[in-house]
């Protein structure tokens, strides 16, 4: 008898810890479950692999662009690896709403960005809804980073989808095509005029149908935004002329090993001494007008990579990192003179530090030098440690990265 009661006893007082344990994780903010994982990821040795983004998520994160044109996709896909520059020339942008074609290159070149940032601005639609979703954007680069073959896998499977629903075709804006690269069949799309890019606009739901992971949290255009019977909406079109130079600055080479290349012949980058050192002219073979895009941590800013085996290739911090960390690792990068002078000499090796923390260096950026360390960083409304504008949309806590 003495020992069933003990029993009961320490049944009932067992049952009420977990009663009180359960009630306990309710009252936490967020996804519990997600800051497990991350917890248990921080832990990990540092030379153990991530665990990778599934296919499904990744298709619900390209989805809002995936049936952008191939040079207007590998441009956002770049541009957003570098989201803190994204926040800075929409800042800018706002400020110079006065500056048209010729007099808006020449004053953004001035800027101390990376040059697909720079050649954004031409683009004002696409930079407003990257920065005003920014969560969403610095979601989209990591994954970029982290697996850059998996992205465009993704792409290519959210277009097949459209393609065989019915609502990806060729229209006076832009030219689909069926091929086969590699032995893989792919879905290419140009634009229909090469000297006129217009953004396409449209609900993922309505183009891709219902998503196995939710699509992202942002803008769609609403029914009455598209023409009668059309799923795909267009803006104005604009006319690329001296923006691009030498034609777009990226492209999308599809195959067994996706990535992106780089056009040494575009306006921005032939003219930018920030380049990355393995895209130089004088390292590639003669002729040869493209190369293979690589990421510039140096206009990183600071933001955290989603991941210990990312950050430590690019020489940056990983989110989750302690403040002493990215003090740290802020402490190791060039300062705003040594820069300066650094760009009048030679061009910087990619062999560096990254996560340059570098103030905007305009004064159109409004934001802060990034030494002061003053936010913790890694919270939905910053990058790194710069606290960021947000909007109801950016709001919206994200498991993408």
């Amino acid at each position: 008898m003495i020992a069933k009661s003990i029993r009961m006893r320490f049944s009932r007082r067992t049952g009420k810890s977990l009663v009180a344990a359960l009630c306990m994780l309710s009252l936490l903010p967020g996804d519990t479950a997600v800051y497990a994982r991350e917890a248990r990821v921080q832990d990990a040795p540092q030379d153990q692999a991530p665990p990778m983004i599934p296919n499904d998520q990744l298709d619900s994160l390209v989805a809002p662009i995936a049936l952008y044109p191939d040079p207007l996709l590998s441009q956002v896909l770049v541009a957003s690896t570098y989201p803190l520059e994204i926040v800075q020339l929409q800042q800018w942008l706002e400020k110079h709403k006065d500056l048209k074609g010729d007099a808006l290159v020449a004053a953004v070149e001035k800027e101390d960005w990376d040059p697909s940032i720079q050649a954004m601005a031409a683009l004002p639609d696409a930079v407003k809804q990257l920065s005003e979703n920014i969560k969403w954007t610095t979601d989209l680069g990591n994954a970029f980073l982290a697996q850059q073959n998996d992205v465009m896998d993704a792409v290519q499977r959210m277009r097949m989808k459209a393609k065989d629903a019915g609502n990806l075709k060729s229209t006076e804006q832009m030219k689909v095509e069926t091929k086969v690269v590699e032995t893989k069949t792919v879905v290419v799309i140009e634009q229909a005029n090469p000297q006129v890019v217009y953004v396409p606009s449209y609900n993922p739901v309505v183009v891709y149908g219902p998503p196995v992971y939710p699509y992202p949290p942002i803008y769609y255009p609403p029914p009455g935004y598209y023409a009668a019977g059309a799923v795909i909406g267009f803006g104005v079109g604009i006319a690329i002329g001296a923006a691009w130079g030498g034609g777009w600055g990226y492209g999308c080479r599809w195959g067994s090993n996706n990535n992106i290349t780089i056009n040494n012949n575009n306006n921005f980058i032939n003219n930018s001494n920030r380049t990355n050192i393995n895209n130089r002219p004088s390292q590639r073979p003669a002729g040869a007008g493209n190369s293979t895009w690589q990421h510039n941590p140096q206009h990183r800013g600071g933001a955290p990579y989603s991941n210990k085996a990312t950050a430590n290739k690019y020489g940056g911090t990983a989110r989750g990192d302690s403040m002493s960390t990215r003090q740290a690792s802020a402490r190791q990068q060039p300062t705003a003179g040594n820069r300066a002078a650094s760009n009048a000499g030679a061009r910087p090796s990619n062999t560096g530090a990254g996560g340059l923390n570098r103030g905007g260096s305009n004064a159109g950026a409004g934001a802060s030098n990034m030494g002061a360390n003053r936010a913790s960083g890694g919270g939905e409304n910053n990058i790194g440690n710069r606290q960021v504008p947000s909007n109801n949309a950016s709001r919206n806590t994200s498991a993408f990265g």
